[in-house]
């Protein structure tokens, strides 16, 4: 109780709120922008994973993995979404069908997921994702976030309407400006004023957008709920690409859970335990399955929930606990979150490209546990550039694949993290070279 009356922890749960909800708000507006929704519905699926995601984090903080990691919507998930949009326009399939392929495909997963959690398979798991795997994972997962809050940084609009969409200069400066803020805070400032970096940028940046361009609304919401449909996205369908690639995109988002755990383990000085790998994938198993049913993106414990905590030093679970709980309190009274859903994405994406930069720390502690030389350097150099070439070429050069293997190999973090795999589980890289470099 004492803890729960002492303002700093109030005040980092605040800082907590904001993290939790820059991370999610793009997240279903531009998951309902691609497949079309009307306003009211993206509304609703924005107060949606709103209550789902606040009662994510404070389960796992509580009876999950028990620690501070974000549970949340996944940005692998998001990214293999966006990308199976922008494809099947091209390959003339209705939303509607893959909309109710992909729900099929994300059920699916989150039983998987469950069973993973359920008989103890976390462990046995987690020896396949060595730390050149996650080297290349958290470097890859890094690319593909920065590139989408960078794009947000640049006023260019997420979804569809990207295609057509130039950078905005005059948004792009102030965006630039509020991040470069945060940056010197997080190295200048004293420890007490760093750990509160993100949530002093966000509120500068929220002040100087709204007295230099106005008031600007996410989305628009009624004070009216359109209620919770079941299948918003499209009825469940049997197209069996989608559902393969969906589900492959499920097993290999456990990737996130080893990422956030292992990259935690040296902040609380111990390593993850079987029971805390059992307890994560079935909390993240049942949520998916929800998902699948909600039409919100999949859950995954947050990797970047690891920048967090290095930039601000807070690894006590309570303050994630009232963060949660603030945002789920979001979710339940409208106007709250309509209050909040006014943050400028811009500014929103500025302060997240900064603390996603700390992906890089995490990727090169993991390489660092790799013995490189000339002869083995292919382990990582073939998934890691593999992967970032094939997120720069645009969805049309990937037409005339066939249709059941296409949505996967258009991802460039897909098609890198089945690399990194297949190449470290195959091939005995440290029998090769003498000379280290």
């Amino acid at each position: 109780m004492k803890e729960l009356l002492k303002s700093s922890n109030w005040l980092s749960g605040l800082q907590w709120l904001f993290f939790i909800f820059t991370n999610i708000v793009v997240i279903p507006i531009t998951v309902g922008a691609a497949f079309e929704l009307p306003q009211d519905r993206i509304a609703s699926l924005l107060q949606l994973s709103f209550i789902v995601t606040g009662i994510a984090c404070m389960i796992q903080a509580l009876v999950g993995h028990k620690r501070a990691i974000m549970e949340g919507q996944s940005g692998l998930w998001w990214g293999v979404i966006l990308t199976l949009c922008s494809t099947a326009a091209a390959q003339g399939m209705p939303l509607e069908v893959l909309g109710g392929s992909l729900t099929v495909g994300i059920i699916i997963s989150g039983i998987i997921t469950l069973i993973i959690g359920v008989a103890g398979f976390g462990p046995y798991l987690a020896k396949l994702f060595n730390p050149a795997v996650m080297g290349v994972f958290m470097f890859l997962f890094g690319v593909k976030l920065i590139g989408i809050f960078l794009k947000g940084m640049l006023g260019i609009p997420f979804g569809n309407e990207a295609e057509s969409a130039q950078i905005d200069l005059s948004i792009s400066l102030l965006s630039i400006i509020i991040a470069a803020i945060v940056v010197v805070i997080s190295i200048k400032a004293p420890p007490s004023v760093r750990r509160y970096g993100l949530l002093i940028g966000i509120i500068i940046g929220w002040i100087a957008f709204n007295l230099t361009f106005g008031q600007q609304e996410t989305t628009q919401q009624s004070t009216s709920s359109s209620g919770i449909a079941l299948f918003p996205l499209g009825e469940p369908a049997w197209n069996i690409g989608i559902i393969i690639t969906t589900v492959l995109a499920g097993l290999l988002n456990t990737a996130n859970t080893f990422g956030a755990l292992k990259g935690t383990d040296s902040m609380y000085q111990a390593e993850t335990t079987k029971s805390q790998y059992r307890s994560s994938f079935t909390i993240t198993g049942i949520f998916t399955g929800i998902a699948g049913v909600l039409g919100l993106v999949p859950y995954a414990p947050y990797v970047s929930s690891i920048g967090f905590l290095s930039q601000t030093g807070i690894i006590k679970r309570l303050p994630l606990i009232l963060g949660g709980f603030m945002f789920f309190v979001m979710g339940i009274i409208p106007p709250v979150g309509h209050f909040f859903s006014l943050i400028p994405l811009s500014i929103g994406s500025a302060v997240l490209f900064v603390s996603y930069l700390q992906l890089l720390n995490s990727s090169w502690s993991f390489f660092n546990q790799v013995e490189f030389n000339t002869l083995n350097v292919y382990r990582s150099a073939i998934p890691l550039f593999v992967g970032i070439i094939i997120m720069t070429l645009p969805a049309t050069y990937f037409v005339s694949l066939p249709g059941f293997i296409r949505p996967l190999l258009s991802s460039g973090l897909l098609v890198g993290i089945m690399l990194a795999l297949l190449l470290e589980n195959t091939i005995k890289w440290d029998r090769y070279g003498i000379n280290k470099n």
